[in-house]
This record gives C-alpha cells, structure tokens and sequence, in this order.
C-alpha cells in the first residue's frame, strides 16, 4: 500500500496522473477534471494498460480533438492503445473505428433512417409504447423497477422496429450487449464471445432481409450493400451490431439516470404541479448536466505533430477527451455543477462532436421527452421508493446507469 501511494506521488511530480482518477460512483465527477479545467489544458495520464496517453477535459479543446482529422480513429487498431481493459474489440469494419471516408461511405446509409422526417414519423408509435408500458406498470401497482418497466424495454423495442429485429430475439441481443459494453465487468472472452454472438446474429438477419426485404433499415442496408456496393458484407453486419448495442444502450440509462436526479432533486413534482420550463429545455440541460459516459471512452491517435495551447501532443500519441467534463467547463456554462433550466445550453457535447457525432440524437431526445411526458400525465405523484443514497449503480461499464431505480406513486 505505501509502495503504491509512493508510486502515485511521483507520477503526479513528474505531471502523470493515473487514470481512472478514482471510482466512478454513480453520477458523480471526479473533482480532478475541474482541477484540470483550471489548471491544465492538456494533462499526461497513465492508463491500466497500455502505457501513457494524453487528457483534454475543456469544452473547445474536446471538439478541437473531435473534429480534426489529424486524430484518427483508425490509427488505434494498429497499436497497442493505452485503455483501461487487458484486451478491447477492434475491428477495422466497426463504423467508430474508422476515419473519412471510410467511415462517410458506411454512415450516409444508416443516416437515412435517422431523418427528421423519419424520425417525427416514429413518434405515434413511440408514444403507443410507452402508453402500453406505463398501463403495465399501473396495473402491477407500486412499487416498481422504472429501469427494468420502462427505461429498458423502451429504447430496445424502438431500435428493434427500427433494424427489423422480431420481438421474439430482443432479450437476447439485450443479454449480449450488456457484456459488449463493459469495460472489466467481464472477461475478454466473454465480452468477444458476445460480439461473435451478436455478429452471427445479424449475419442470419442479413440472409432473412435478402429473402424477405421489409420497410426496416436493415432491409435498406441490404439492399444498398447488394445493388450499390458501398460496403462490404462484414461492415454490413459490423455496422448492424453497433446500431443494435449503442443505438439502444445509451438511451436506456440517459433514461434511468435523467429520472433520478428529476425524482431526486424535485424537478418531477415541480413539472408535475404544472411549472417549470417546456420538457425541449428541460431534456437539453439533462442531458448536458447528467454524466452519461464512464471515464476512458474512445481515443483517438495523432497522425502528425499537433500543438493544443502550450502542449505537444506527438505524432502516434493517442488523446482522450471526457464528454461529461466538457459539459462542465466553467468557460462555457455559467454555474455548471448546478441544473439551470432558464439558460439555453443546447451546445453540451453529451452526443459527441464532429464525423462521429451519434446520428440517432434526435431520436434519443424524442424518446426522453416522450417518457418524461407520459409519466408525468398517468403518474404525476411519481416518486423514488428508497433514499436516493441506496440505488445501486452499474460498475466498469461504458456507460453509467443504475442497477435498479425502484419507485412508487
């Protein structure tokens, strides 16, 4: 133990701080991202594997590393990448592997079920949903899990309608893509085994969708890849695997973590009793205040030589950049730390900047303001059925959630 503090101290006199800063605990900051806010443009992090990497934690400086193309994605698969896990799935033909116009070519097709029209197109039937869920949850009496009755079933039933996957298979790629998105809650051979799982699954998918085309995306996607040849079969059933996972796994925690600081903080009864801000406003500042990501994330590595403020960050030197630390900036957001529903703060970077910005924004907003909006109509006395202090939280995942978010009405 005295060896280890020792080791730390001289890591942090040489300008080498070990990263994770600490343990993530459930919605929570680590107060060294402000430090470095205030102190350190650019900060040298030691990561569990992998050796050093470098940190940026300001809201310019993390869309500057976002959006330039001298940071690359695809550079990663080529090097023994600092991270936090022993071993990561790299893949050349996952879509956040690539760099333009690789990554260009494969995206233009999935964006075009992401639309506006598309999307606003969805909302009667996203609405029909959670209506259908919330009856079921009224009629089980209280209390109830809202993560496992709403925030979960919800945004997997929506990505399902939207690839084409039968309702009878969603509980099982929900299974796999619990362990895909961990950092160390599972093995590497389990975490691999889930993705041969999901890609077997989507490469049947694929062979169905040829046989019997639909009005899905994946039918769309089929199609392109057989008539127009814009990627290759494997990028087909990567670019499907991802859509499944992340198209869904974020939503379902923004869910479950924006209802718990609503029910924790009085924002729900304040909307309940018919005041506060129009739900637009109050879903942007949500999502701008509520830490989604887990430290580490995706790096990105330098292609040439490149100078943010008074640092070098050499050509090969791989840059991480922290979403919800940015969200932070004290540069950007007056009083950051607390929630501010009467300022507009749509420019959070909760959805990511640049090429790999999530093109399924809107449609996670929409789902958001859509639950918040039915619940508050069939349970306006909605409140947390335990002290806040006890939720138990999801540990070495990608993103942050909570196990569980009992509640009563």
């Amino acid at each position: 133990m005295e060896e280890r503090v020792m080791e730390e101290h001289v890591m942090e006199e040489h300008g080498v701080r070990r990263f994770p800063f600490g343990p993530t605990t459930g919605l929570e900051l680590d107060g060294t991202y402000r430090e470095l806010q205030e102190s350190e443009r650019v900060a040298r992090i030691r990561m569990p594997f992998g050796g050093d990497a470098w940190l940026v934690t300001g809201y310019e400086d993390t869309k500057f590393v976002l959006s330039d193309p001298r940071f690359s994605r695809a550079v990663t698969l080529a090097m023994d990448l600092p991270r936090l896990q022993p071993q990561i799935v790299q893949n050349p033909e996952m879509i956040m592997s690539m760099d333009p116009p690789d990554h260009t070519r494969v995206r233009q097709v999935a964006a075009r079920a992401f639309t506006p029209r598309r999307v606003e197109k969805l909302r009667p039937w996203i609405a029909g949903q959670i209506d259908d869920l919330l009856v079921r949850m009224a009629e089980q009496g209280p209390p109830a899990d809202l993560m496992k009755d709403l925030a979960t079933p919800l945004p997997i039933a929506v990505i399902c309608e939207i690839l084409g996957v039968p309702f009878a298979d969603r509980h099982r790629f929900r299974e796999w893509s619990e362990i895909v998105m961990s950092v160390t809650a599972f093995t590497p051979e389990e975490i691999f085994a889930a993705f041969q799982s999901l890609s077997e699954y989507l490469g049947w998918l694929v062979r169905q969708r040829r046989v019997a085309p639909a009005d899905d995306l994946f039918s769309a996607m089929v199609r392109a890849r057989d008539t127009e040849a814009v990627m290759s079969e494997r990028e087909l059933v990567t670019f499907g695997v991802t859509l499944l996972v992340v198209g869904h796994e974020t939503t379902v925690n923004e869910i479950a973590d924006m209802m718990f600081v609503m029910l924790r903080d009085g924002v729900y009864a304040e909307l309940a009793e018919g005041g506060g801000p129009a739900l637009p406003r109050v879903v942007e500042e949500l999502l701008r205040f509520v830490p989604i990501e887990s430290p580490g994330g995706f790096a990105r590595v330098a292609t040439e030589d490149v100078v943010i403020g008074d640092t070098l960050i050499a050509k090969g030197e791989a840059v991480y950049t922290q979403l919800s630390a940015a969200n932070r900036d004290p540069r950007v957001f007056s009083d950051p730390d607390a929630i501010d529903f009467e300022t507009a703060r749509e420019q959070h970077l909760t959805f990511g900047f640049g090429p790999h910005r999530c093109m399924g924004a809107a449609l996670a907003k929409m789902e958001i303001e859509l639950v918040i909006e039915g619940l508050l109509r069939r349970m306006p006395g909605l409140r947390l059925a335990v002290d806040p202090g006890r939720i138990e939280w999801k540990v070495d995942r990608l993103v942050r959630g909570p196990e569980a978010l009992p509640v009563t009405w």
